[in-house]
């Protein structure tokens, strides 16, 4: 038996506080393989020590909320009888070290999260961060990142429709790839966790047991160094095939009344599924090993309960139904083993030939896991930027041309185009816009779905990068004519024992808070991912929001792309011209400084709300948010998705051109329409106290402003090339 040292106990990432509270909680030292299971139980990862106390700060309620978070996924009604299912989560230290397995297997998970809900997923998108373009890992990592996602979606058959892809130096050595799955159920066949009934039969389904991705969440509870590729084992490898098989199979067994609870086996493996569900249910479980699939001989009682081999779940059956559960997953050419069962004595108990190899309280496992208040210090303000300080460009048109070929403005086509995004049929709007859609199979409804965050402006402001990062979604859900419903976060941040790092999850977390309330915009899954540095060099806090909206009718759907010539371009919200954190200041001026644009979220309720209006009376098909780049890059995609130019008015005379044009104010959106429409618009917002004037016209094939002329073709070339030069 081995003898548990302090640097055993160091390398299972527990501290030595922590391994005295668990030999309290147990009355004795534990053995190897209850070390094990403590150490991915009470991981960062898993047990989101550092952050519990304050996610339970954001709102989580609303009339919509069926499930909030604390189940595999969180669930929204959408009327008819109809659910939405959807989760975001990270795979971020895999995909650093294995780009292509890190990045499907966090496909894999995130499907399996969602299924096992009982929801069909029908829809995926991904955050994704790298670092500098000219790093000379990020081509490799950008490469098989894409492929990975790629690789599992196009195979499960369930279409990418959209995401995120930008650079920053800070993610050169910690990656991000955060994926997002959407699903559709119907709300009385919705499936839980919590395990129940004494003497029911405890279920593997799936693929069998290895030895990869042992100890997978107790790397992705630590920082990285240079000695970080030696982790490679602990980067499971996925299977998508088999998850097609598993899901088919999941989804018939749950349409016959079976199933007691059921749980997915993602970080931690056997270990937390069984552990999680016997908590949830206030009851205990008794597993024997020696009816695990194994694909590897001589594996531990160690190494099963801690393997994140993939493709695997965990359910609890009904009495007498495991002769019909295992004739469909055999069907479907799955294991099929009945390894436990459900016990009345709230522990985990653990037996593999013959002998009990652990034997620990649940609630220990779960509950009385570490709970840490951080100290943590608030960011220090920057100063305001008086955009009359920020020098003009020469060239007002060369300057928009450099920040829309710049690496995080540039299309994504290279990287959309390698998904299928299409595949099922019902994708009604395509990567490029601000929402993707996707229509409620055979139904006039559809769901929106966008991800979003400003890494930039959390940096220099927590509190108001966190309520831009919701409000931005919130938008881009309003810009297509969807109702915002509820979110998914993942909350991407460095190692939170710096109390600097900790003070931005706080202020990033009480501002997505603000925002979530203010817009009745809830919160109902989510994940962290902490300890995203290398050497000592965190990445900028990254808290990417997956929202999800509701269209009533897709025929009454806004895109970007300008319809026609001699229409009018009306400007919604307030422009002050704010530059600082902006991307001009950046990219034109090289300067990353400055106060981020503030969000006023009466201002941004208010004019989404008006411009949802507008759409869904019919009287409006075009229009796009502001953001990045402000107005003028706004009109150039819009002018970009059409091949439709315009013609811009002179900027007011009280603020700078370069100001006005690339100005990072918030909460605003370009409406194309109709003269007459445009009047009536006009006058409408006048009486809602929503600010609206009219900043152009839709003409030709070039963008016109302030005596220049830019070819919407030479805009589109620039745009579109540098993806395909950085990957070439």
């Amino acid at each position: 038996m081995t003898t548990i040292t302090p640097k055993i106990v160091a390398e299972h990432g527990l501290s030595p506080e922590e391994y005295a509270n668990i030999v309290r909680l147990m009355n004795r030292e534990p053995n190897l393989t209850e070390l094990g299971i403590f150490s991915v139980m009470w991981s960062e990862h898993c047990s989101y020590k550092s952050t519990r106390v304050w996610l339970k700060t954001l709102p989580t309620k609303g009339p919509q909320v069926i499930q909030g978070p604390g189940e595999n996924a969180g669930v929204v009604d959408i009327g008819d009888g109809d659910a939405v299912i959807f989760k975001m989560e990270s795979h971020n230290h895999p995909s650093f070290i294995e780009p292509y397995q890190g990045a499907a297997t966090g496909v894999g998970g995130i499907m399996r999260d969602v299924f096992t809900m009982g929801a069909r997923p029908v829809a995926m998108m991904n955050a994704l961060r790298f670092g500098a373009p000219d790093h000379p890992r990020t081509k490799h990592l950008v490469s098989g990142v894409v492929s990975g996602i790629g690789g599992y979606g196009n195979c499960m058959g369930v279409p990418t429709v959209g995401g995120e892809v930008n650079f920053h130096p800070s993610y050169n050595g910690n990656i991000l790839v955060n994926a997002m799955c959407v699903g559709l159920a119907r709300t009385d066949k919705i499936f839980l966790s919590a395990a129940s009934g004494i003497g029911n039969p405890v279920v593997y389904v799936g693929s069998k047991t290895g030895r990869d991705g042992i100890h997978g969440a107790t790397m992705a509870s630590a920082e990285f160094d240079d000695e970080s590729e030696e982790k490679r084992p602990t980067v499971q490898v996925g299977d998508p095939f088999t998850e097609k098989l598993l899901l088919e199979a999941c989804l018939e067994l749950m349409a016959r009344d079976a199933i007691v609870a059921i749980q997915d086996m993602g970080a931690a493996g056997l270990t937390s599924s069984s552990s999680e569900m016997a908590s949830k249910g206030g009851a205990g479980i008794e597993l024997d090993l020696d009816h695990v699939p194994q694909r590897e001989t001589g594996m531990t009682a160690y190494e099963m309960m801690l393997s994140e081999s993939q493709e695997r779940m965990l359910m609890i059956l009904k009495p007498g139904k495991e002769a019909e559960a295992r004739a469909i997953f055999e069907k479907w050419g799955l294991d099929f083993a009945i390894i436990g069962r459900v016990t009345d004595t709230g522990r985990l108990v653990v037996k593999h030939k013959g002998k009990v190899e652990a034997d620990l309280p649940v609630d220990a496992l779960a509950d009385a896991a570490p709970l840490y208040e951080r100290p943590w210090v608030e960011t220090p303000k920057r100063p305001v930027i008086d955009a009359k300080s920020v020098k003009a460009p020469a060239s007002l048109g060369d300057a928009l041309l450099k920040i829309i070929g710049a690496p995080d403005m540039a299309s994504r086509r290279w990287v959309w185009e390698q998904y299928d995004h299409t595949v099922m049929g019902d994708t009604i709007q395509i990567p490029g816009g601000d929402a993707a859609v996707v229509r409620v199979h055979g139904k006039t409804k559809g769901i929106a779905i966008s991800t979003d965050v400003t890494p930039r402006y959390c940096l220099a402001d927590p509190v108001e990068g966190g309520k831009q990062a919701v409000a931005e979604a919130w938008r881009n859900l309003s810009a297509v004519g969807a109702t915002p419903l509820a979110y998914t976060d993942n909350m991407n941040f460095g190692n939170p024992q710096k109390p600097e790092i900790m003070g931005q999850f706080v202020g990033a977390v009480k501002g997505l808070s603000e925002a979530g309330i203010t817009l009745s915009f809830p919160v109902v899954s989510g994940n962290c991912s902490l300890y995203n540095e290398t050497n000592g060099q965190a990445i900028l806090p990254t808290p990417a929001i997956g929202g999800v909206g509701l269209l009533p009718d897709i025929s009454r759907m806004a895109t970007i792309a300008f319809k026609a010539e001699g229409q009018t371009l009306v400007l919604i919200g307030e422009t002050k011209g704010w530059l600082g954190c902006s991307i001009y200041l950046r990219e034109i001026e090289g300067r990353e400084e400055g106060a981020p644009p503030p969000v006023d979220l009466a201002h941004e309720k208010r004019n989404g709300d008006f411009v949802r209006g507008l759409i869904a009376s019919g009287r409006i098909k075009t229009v796009h948010d502001l953001s990045d780049g402000g107005l003028l890059c706004a009109i150039a995609e819009m002018a970009m998705a059409s091949g439709i130019g315009a013609t811009l008015h002179a900027p007011p005379k009280t603020m700078p051109a370069h100001a006005w044009f690339f100005g990072e104010d918030q909460g605003r959106y370009v409406v194309a329409c109709t003269a007459k429409e445009a009047e009536a618009i006009l006058a409408a917002a006048g009486r809602a106290g929503v600010a609206a004037a009219i900043v152009g016209e839709t003409s030709g094939k070039s963008l016109k402003m302030n005596g220049e002329d830019i070819p919407v073709a030479k805009m589109k070339a620039v745009h579109e090339g540098f993806f395909p030069a950085l990957m070439g």
